[in-house]
């Protein structure tokens, strides 16, 4: 017993550390790092969904300091091909040889911004890249940094001139993070911190810097997996996803793949509260995030204005909470 108490210390340390450091650059926003920080402990990608100016780009970037990891950043547009992602054979005159020039997502963190804009070929290389975790130039493979993950956004408002990401890419996502607008001291608060000089692209005069390294989280990661979930916890897992595929305003509910990664997200999130259990409350917190772009919406239901997250919620209340 002993041992399931600690677990989760260190992880719950980082994430406290990570919190309080963000929040030198970016004001509130403490659930959306939370998600951030699960999906990348649980070696995941997220799909970034907000209106532009939610300072999505800061928090990504503010990110990568904080963990020492490198930050790129492409702007996802028609015209992208893949060899701008991954990188291309250039022919050396002097050396008689082909030399690889590395694309951007040979990096720690890669935001891609707006990829619904770029063409299904150049969001594949991507996507690739993501679960595959290597690239593909000219018949030999890359490997990328094992920590490599991709912080990918999406305007919920815009829908021309974009090539929206089918449901088996989508799938590839382990969280769909919203991102909303500011509360009104949380934006009084903003406004104050630019009008006393707060510059967003100079982190290091607002005192941003590492507080975590690659050592540090393959050891919160490994203090993850020993993160303790009760056989009845298990079955609640499946019993949420299953509800889903009864759902009467869903064409598909959540796959086997999306009980296994709620249960990953879970166990994350527990050590992320310095638990080293998983209790009804990690899953329900965990549901919407995890589950929300795994589902397609029939048409008479998105008529209706129903959204995946209010079914999300249904399917939670149908099903009972282990004791």
């Amino acid at each position: 017993m002993q041992h399931i108490e600690q677990t989760g210390v260190r992880t719950g340390k980082l994430a406290d550390d990570l919190i309080q450091m963000l929040g030198r650059v970016v004001v509130g926003q403490e659930r959306v790092i939370q998600e951030l920080l699960v999906a990348l402990l649980a070696r995941g990608h997220v799909l970034l969904e907000g209106v532009p100016g939610t300072a999505k780009t800061l928090l990504v970037r503010a990110l990568g300091v904080c963990l020492g990891m490198e930050f790129k950043r492409i702007q996802m547009t028609p015209d992208l091909m893949p060899s701008d992602i991954v990188g291309t054979n250039v022919f050396d005159l002097a050396s008689n040889t082909f030399n690889l020039r590395k694309g951007p997502i040979f990096t720690g963190l890669l935001l891609a911004d707006e990829i619904n804009r770029a063409p299904a070929k150049t969001q594949s290389a991507l996507l690739e890249g993501m679960q595959e975790r290597q690239v593909t130039i000219d018949g030999i493979t890359h490997p990328l940094d094992p920590n490599f993950t991709v912080f990918a956004t999406q305007n919920p408002i815009e829908y021309e001139g974009t090539y929206p990401l089918p449901e088996a890419q989508l799938d590839r996502f382990v969280l769909k993070v919203i991102v909303d607008y500011l509360s009104e001291q949380e934006e009084d608060e903003l406004l104050s911190r630019y009008n006393s000089g707060f510059d967003a692209m100079d982190l290091a005069a607002a005192g941003l810097a590492p507080v975590a390294t690659a050592d540090d989280l393959a050891a919160c990661r490994a203090e993850i997996l020993a993160v303790n979930i009760e056989d009845k916890l298990l079955h609640y897992v499946s019993q949420i996803t299953r509800a889903t595929r009864q759902s009467p305003s869903l064409v598909v509910g959540c796959s086997p793949r999306a009980s296994v990664m709620l249960l990953q997200t879970s166990k994350v999130l527990a050590a992320l509260r310095g638990r080293g259990y998983v209790i009804p409350d990690d899953v329900k917190d965990m549901a919407a995030p995890t589950l929300r772009h795994r589902v397609v919406l029939r048409p008479e239901a998105d008529i209706e204005g129903l959204t995946p997250d209010e079914i999300i919620m249904t399917a939670l209340a149908a099903v009972p909470v282990p004791r």
